[in-house]
């Protein structure tokens, strides 16, 4: 069975000012996540779950998935904030989402294949894509513990000169990723020393070498029963408060503990890029122009 691209295009763009994942970057107007998708296909993926947020539906169909309903399967799926574990509700006043862990946990009931896990708003490369499907094709079903992979990327390449960024940083042994830990507010400090916050809050240095999780994961179907327990703990913990979020590097890391699962961290050629402050827009258009002009991509991607 050919692996399914499952897209996490339900966020709010909060520090971008917009919806981002609709963006256009391309010289026809292309998003980058259009770039996403015509990688997966040319990779062998035959089928793409869209994550999206009921608001902004037919916008999306419209505007994004109708380019290339001809070329792979489309389906999408809503991320509600409501959609909570039995026993459990919405805390009166919040509107931030659950995180990456409750938008993957939105298409349990559509998820029958190994996937791969993208943001919307990152551009991967197409080597990305190529590498993640060679280890679907190749990776022995689970037996003792499940099997799992990511794209690394450096650090270093990942963050942005307009403000801080988000990642999961990586611990490796022998292309098998120890352990990931997601850090908040990573930028370059005055001083030059590239900081992050950890999950306890802690502000600590981080390689600028490190390698950095950018939410591109290969997972099995059995992957959301995992992310299912995991966020019900999580709601036990920390549901009451309005801004805390459940995120994939977290599951991850606690399997890997637990010797339930093991993951290969992949190697690309591929470059990644991608938005987080309107200020990043102009480097990444430039970006993709270079890609075209390099004959890596067609000027008209869908013609």
């Amino acid at each position: 069975m050919k692996p399914t691209l499952l897209v996490l295009a339900a966020g709010m763009g909060s520090r971008y000012g917009g919806l981002k994942q609709m963006d256009p970057m391309g010289p026809n107007g292309e998003t980058v996540l259009d770039y996403s998708v015509y990688d997966a296909i040319k990779a062998g993926f035959d089928r793409v779950i869209f994550i999206i947020r009921k608001d902004f539906e037919d916008a999306f169909k419209n505007e994004i998935g109708a380019k290339f309903a001809d070329k792979i399967k489309v389906q999408y799926v809503f991320q509600d904030l409501n959609d909570l574990p039995e026993g459990y509700s919405l805390p009166e006043g919040r509107v931030k989402p659950w995180g990456t862990t409750h938008a993957i946990l939105a298409a349990r009931e559509v998820i029958n294949s190994h996937f791969a896990v993208i943001n919307a708003d990152d551009f991967y490369g197409a080597d990305s894509f190529k590498q993640i499907s060679s280890y679907f094709s190749k990776t022995a079903e689970a037996t003792d513990k499940e099997h799992y992979c990511m794209v690394g990327y450096k650090l270093s390449n990942t963050l942005s000169d307009h403000g801080d960024v988000n990642r999961g940083i990586c611990k490796d042994t022998d292309g098998f990723l120890n352990a990931v830990e997601e850090h908040t507010e990573i930028q370059i400090d005055a001083d030059g020393v590239c900081r992050g916050n950890n999950l306890l809050g802690e502000r600590v240095e981080l390689s600028k070498s490190a390698i950095a999780s950018m939410n591109f994961w290969g997972f099995s179907v059995s992957i959301m029963d995992h992310l299912q327990s995991h966020f019900v703990n999580f709601l036990k913990q920390r549901g009451t408060e309005m801004k805390s979020e459940c995120y994939i590097p977290t599951v991850v890391d606690e399997l890997l503990a637990a010797d339930k699962a093991d993951c290969n961290i992949l190697e690309t050629s591929s470059s990644w890029f991608g938005v987080t402050y309107p200020q990043d827009k102009d480097a990444c258009v430039a970006s993709i122009q270079k890609l075209v002009e390099n004959g890596e991509y067609p000027a008209n991607l869908w013609a």
